[in-house]
């Protein structure tokens, strides 16, 4: 009976959660408000320079791109999402912007870059260390931020439960500290410095080619 319980108010967790996403972005204009309260961008910006050209693979509705691109040469956004760019062009428009609509894991990227961005993408891309072989080869740095599994005691639960426990049904994976060093070490990565806020990890990485 308990657990009969339980798996019902974990439903309604889970199903609050995401509604709540929805409604507070339209109640905030259009932009999750977790962006100012999280600060995210400051990692980012904060770990380039103004001679920089950098790439943000998915980068959604283009805000991290615009913010990151007032410090460096050149930012490029690219996102999966035909809505999503379209927006970002409407909202933003700066001589050093480009945003282009494609799937990074596919897409052929012409020229090189100093630093890539992953903000919250990682964690939707199945096969991740092929993607990261991939994209090592386009840029000596990479800024990654992915949600923690091991964020709450709740969502470790519910893992162990069998119930749902991804903060997006979208994840392939939400990941422990341990499981994401192993993961960037196997894409021939490393890891020169990481933090954790808010139940993220950041990390700056670095590739291990020579």
């Amino acid at each position: 009976m308990y657990s009969f319980i339980l798996k019902i108010l974990v439903w309604i967790h889970n199903f609050s959660y995401r509604l709540i996403g929805i409604f507070v972005i339209k109640e905030n204009g259009g932009i999750h408000p977790k962006h100012a309260i999280l600060d995210y961008y400051g990692f980012f910006i904060k770990n380039v320079s103004p001679t920089d050209k950098i790439l943000d693979i998915g980068c959604g509705n283009g805000a991290c791109t615009n913010a990151v691109a007032k410090k460096v040469v050149k930012a490029v956004g690219i996102d999966i999402s035909k809505k999503n760019i379209e927006l970002a062009k409407k909202r933003f428009s700066n001589t050093n912007l480009e945003y282009i609509i494609g799937d990074a894991t596919t897409y052929d990227f012409k020229e090189s870059f100093d630093v890539i961005m992953l903000s919250n993408v990682l964690e939707h891309i199945e096969n991740r260390i092929e993607f990261l072989e991939k994209i090592k080869k386009l840029a000596p740095k990479i800024l990654i931020r992915v949600p923690l599994l091991t964020r709450d005691w709740l969502a470790i639960y519910k893992k162990e439960k069998g119930w749902e426990y991804k903060l997006d049904k979208t994840h392939f994976i939400e990941y422990s500290e341990e499981g994401f060093k192993k993961e960037i070490a196997a894409a021939g990565l490393k890891i020169e410095d990481y933090y954790i806020k808010f139940g993220e990890l950041y990390a700056i990485c670095k590739s291990n080619l020579p």
